[in-house]
């Protein structure tokens, strides 16, 4: 939808008014100022009325501007350079009442991805998960933190789990060399999208196994390879990635599989309470005892 939006709107743009001529020009010139503006200040910004930036919005099919702002917001997720990044949030979120403001901005995006998450999806995805001979787990950049938390649970439930490793492009594939019919692969990516998550995708699906996506976007490179893709909302804040939804994600998720495999857990957790008791793994009160 992101690149048809540009080919409609020039389609459209010989019959548009001259007010709605002056919007579009602007988002195909400015389409990264454009995508955070209110249609307030975008209308102000080219000289018309808010109202006349809506009727713009409806003219192009949307169901209102918030729709076709949505939609130039996630065309640009994956364009904008740390630097615009930067830029962008602070003019957004500005330097008065932060923390209010970006938390609330993250239980925004964990409510929409709870809205918009694929209950069949995710189902399908913990009954693959659970039906793997071996879980290999791939995430690159700031997604690395997510497969490396998503890795140490499902360590603790599977016998063979694999967190992929993003020291190199060509380690990836020494990494999965076993990978077959009989496996899954979970692959997590965000804006900007990691070119090593998707080639070890890739590389999965072309070797027979089971590919489940964690990302924001059907749109998304890895859906476009997954078996079943995880959607969960993500943003920017700053040049930092906000991905408080899709590690609520996780959670469900390592509850769901948890839930599959009671019996192997139990038996886990008691063998590993007797060696974090012999060992004193945790910080306690054993030297009061």
């Amino acid at each position: 939808m992101e690149k048809a939006l540009f080919n409609v709107i020039k389609q459209k743009f010989p019959k548009m008014s001259k007010g709605h001529k002056l919007i579009a020009n602007y988002i195909l010139e400015h389409y990264d100022k454009a995508a955070y503006m209110t249609a307030l200040k975008l209308g102000v910004t080219v000289g018309v009325s808010e109202s006349t930036v809506v009727r713009f919005a409806f003219e192009l099919g949307f169901d209102g501007y918030p729709q076709l702002q949505k939609t130039l917001q996630d065309f640009m997720k994956n364009k904008l350079t740390s630097i615009q990044r930067i830029e962008v949030t602070s003019e957004l979120i500005g330097d008065a009442e932060i923390l209010d403001k970006v938390l609330n901005h993250d239980i925004e995006k964990i409510r929409r991805t709870l809205e918009e998450t694929s209950r069949e999806n995710f189902e399908l995805a913990v009954e693959k998960i659970v039906g793997a001979k071996t879980v290999y787990i791939a995430g690159a950049r700031s997604s690395a933190a997510l497969a490396a938390f998503l890795s140490y649970y499902f360590n603790l439930v599977f016998p063979n789990v694999r967190l992929v490793s993003n020291s190199s492009a060509n380690d990836i594939f020494e990494q999965m060399i076993r990978i077959g019919e009989q496996d899954v692969i979970i692959g997590i990516s965000f804006p900007r999208y990691s070119k090593q998550t998707v080639n070890a995708l890739k590389y999965a699906k072309d070797n027979g196994a089971s590919v489940v996506a964690l990302t924001d976007s059907n749109a998304s490179p890895l859906a476009e390879i997954a078996d079943c893709t995880l959607l969960a909302r993500s943003d920017m804040a700053s040049f930092v990635d906000s991905l408080v939804a899709p590690l609520s994600l996780i959670n469900a998720l390592i509850v769901a599989v948890s839930n599959k495999k009671r019996v192997e857990i139990s038996e886990n957790f008691n063998k590993l309470e007797g060696i974090w008791e012999q060992y004193h793994i945790y910080a306690g009160n054993e030297d009061n005892i």
